[in-house]
């Protein structure tokens, strides 16, 4: 009884609930003396009526969403029996919380019928009593009701998570059980995701996961009853571990208290309420690099695979995931492939009774597309007909659908036999008419598919009827620096394989201007493809005029230092393309561009090389340009690449020598005249 009087009389829930009265009615409006009445007003009340609410603020809400004439009387049963836990009688206390215990806490009636009346801090309150009956039903309430995201945060105020956390210490299996399921509905808010890893709940939570492989392996019927205790608690803290993964912080420590190994041996289970908030945990921390690693190492992938033809859709939702997030890596991408994953993937995209499923679809079509930048994966996907299967989801209504399909297009187009295979199912179509989206991810992996898409003449021809190089150009205008880049890179093919491309980049009012402009970007990436399409569009002549005009050599003159290998390549390119034009040539030496890109030939990217020399090549036209490059010392590079096996490194290299050594001759001869 004593026990009981202590946890009801504690002073934990009535300073949390003055609290919340004082924020919502007495801070800013009473101090001192005031201050002082209307806390004991409140107390007096608070003993008068049990039927008085929290706060103003729930009580406004629940004005709002049921008139009182619409309470149910379960909702005043209710309120009694929480009256009857206050009293501080051990007996009425534990008969209350049985009594409570058989009403459906999970409706939001019943769950506001506790909380309207105080009975959150009671059964917070009772946590800390040293009656087990008492803290086992306060407890198996508090798990029902916590499924309530207002009661969630109320717990987090009251304090419970450090009570809570502490069962997980104590001998009783029940009542760790109990806790962790509480904890499980609570960490879905932020602060208590803090909470537990300050209290030091992460490490106690995976402690419950260490449970013996054959009895994951067993059926419950088979089972001790210690063995099926073991059982719950694993199954308790793997749901509680899936709601505090969505902290960075509390990865990290899951990881370094030793869950990956534990997760690996509870994949192998057979219970589908144990595997299912594993896989959730899984799909989770797959988002780290640490974890990415340690899930191929570990050998998990295998039975991520497995589940895959479960019948439950959470749990293949949560395994296509975890796939999409880890099949970045190759080794975990070729480990899909041959654990059979490949197969079940595709069989989602194609079922059509999973199609209002839009998580599921979104998470397999992203696992397609990671799996799919392998070469070997893509000759695997073609057998099983993915693109057809992909090109009938591009008329989905889900983003993300859209996005992860488009990505996986991308990727499997860059094979010939599926650039035809997409333009005879009649995707291009549907991927020129994605361009009017404004999903940034969306409009990146398009201009991706485009990209590849205009090497084939015939998908050139028809992205031509359809406008597609003006609804790309016009990405060129979004913030989002990736579809930018993306956009720019698709450009050049387009430019290159379109008909009278010159006059066609010309009809855009103001493209010339646009790309001209986008120099002045950050972003490197942004950067290169910028330089790489003004490289292309520059090869025709009234193009680089215009060019010109919008003073795109001293723009490129001043991106010259960078270290970037991927700028250089395309910044020397779009330099050779500019260069022979009017003054150009001479005005990129006097803006002293020649000695940086000299040093461009010390890099080890042999692309590098290439551009540079082309450069070095146009620059060399002018007699000064030639003075500065043989001071920079770049004969001796030039030598070098002059005995390369790619034939347009080696025509550059000697063209410049050529220049070089043409320039020394004739200051040879006029010395020679000069002597003489």
């Amino acid at each position: 009884m004593s026990a009981v009087r202590r946890g009801g009389k504690s002073g934990r829930g009535k300073t949390a609930k003055t609290s919340n009265r004082k924020g919502s009615s007495v801070t800013g409006s009473a101090n001192g003396p005031l201050k002082d009445k209307v806390l004991l007003k409140q107390e007096s009340e608070e003993s008068e009526s049990t039927d008085a609410v929290s706060s103003s603020d729930e009580e406004e809400r629940w004005k709002e969403s049921k008139h009182t004439n619409d309470v149910p009387s379960e909702y005043w049963h209710i309120q009694k029996l929480v009256k009857y836990m206050k009293a501080g009688n051990q007996t009425a206390t534990i008969v209350a919380l049985c009594c409570l215990k058989d009403h459906d806490l999970t409706t939001q009636m019943n769950q506001r019928a506790i909380q309207d009346c105080g009975g959150l801090e009671v059964l917070v309150n009772l946590l800390e009593s040293n009656d087990l009956k008492c803290r086992l039903g306060a407890l198996t309430v508090l798990s029902e009701i916590s499924s309530n995201l207002d009661i969630r945060r109320s717990i987090v105020d009251l304090g419970g998570i450090p009570l809570l956390v502490q069962i997980l210490s104590e001998p009783g299996r029940d009542l760790k059980v109990m806790a962790a399921e509480t904890l499980g509905n609570v960490a879905k808010v932020r602060l208590a995701r803090k909470l537990v890893r300050k209290c030091g709940g992460v490490p106690r939570l995976v402690d419950l996961l260490d449970v013996n492989i054959s009895i994951l392996r067993s059926q419950r019927d088979q089972l001790s009853e210690d063995e099926r205790e073991m059982l719950d608690m694993a199954r308790a803290g793997a749901r509680a571990l899936w709601s505090l993964s969505e902290s960075r912080h509390n990865k990290e420590l899951m990881c370094k208290g030793g869950i990956v190994p534990l997760m690996g041996r509870l994949l192998k289970s057979i219970h589908i309420d144990i595997v299912v908030p594993t896989m959730g945990t899984i799909q989770q921390c797959a988002s780290q690099a640490n974890y990415q690693l340690a899930i191929t190492t570990e050998g998990m992938i295998f039975d991520i695979v497995s589940h895959l033809t479960s019948d439950n859709l959470d749990l293949k939702r949560q395994c296509s995931s975890a796939i999409f997030k880890c099949a970045s890596d190759k080794t975990a991408s070729d480990m899909v492939r041959e654990s059979g994953g490949l197969e079940p993937l595709v069989g989602i995209a194609r079922d059509k009774s999973v199609r209002d499923n839009k998580p599921l679809l979104a998470a397999a079509t992203g696992a397609l597309w990671k799996c799919a930048a392998s070469e070997a994966n893509v000759k695997k996907l073609d057998q099983l007909k993915t693109v057809q299967v992909l090109v009938q989801l591009l008329n989905d209504e889900s983003e993300d659908v859209l996005t992860n399909a488009a990505g996986a297009i991308s990727e499997c187009v860059k094979y010939q036999n599926n650039r035809e295979t997409l333009r005879q199912c009649g995707g291009i179509p549907l991927l020129v008419n994605l361009l009017n989206m404004t999903h940034a991810p969306l409009l990146e992996n398009i201009a991706k598919t485009l990209h590849e898409c205009a090497s084939d003449p015939e998908s050139m021809t028809i992205m031509e009827d359809l406008d597609a190089i003006r609804l790309i150009w016009s990405l060129l205008k979004n913030s989002n620096p990736k579809v930018q880049a993306h956009a720019a890179w698709a450009l050049c093919p387009c430019i290159e394989n379109a008909k009278d491309s010159g006059e066609l980049v010309r009809s855009f009012v103001g493209a010339l201007e646009l790309v001209v402009g986008l120099l002045s970007s950050r972003d490197n990436f942004v950067l290169s493809a910028v330089c790489a399409a003004i490289a292309t569009i520059a090869k025709d002549r009234e193009n680089l005029s215009v060019l010109s005009d919008h003073k795109v050599i001293p723009m490129l003159a001043h991106l010259v230092y960078t270290t970037d290998d991927l700028l250089r390549e395309n910044l020397a390119a779009a330099i050779a393309s500019c260069a022979p034009y009017a003054q150009n040539t001479q005005e990129l030496g006097r803006l002293r561009t020649v000695t940086p890109i000299v040093g461009y030939m010390v890099s080890n990217n042999p692309r590098v090389h290439r551009t540079t020399a082309m450069a070095l090549q146009k620059l060399s036209e002018d007699p000064q340009n030639c003075i500065t490059m043989h001071q920079s010392g770049v004969v001796p590079f030039l030598l070098e690449t002059v005995g390369s096996k790619d034939r347009e490194l080696q025509e550059a290299s000697a063209g410049c020598l050529q220049n070089i050594r043409k320039l020394a001759l004739r200051a040879e001869e006029l010395e020679f005249r000069g002597e003489h």
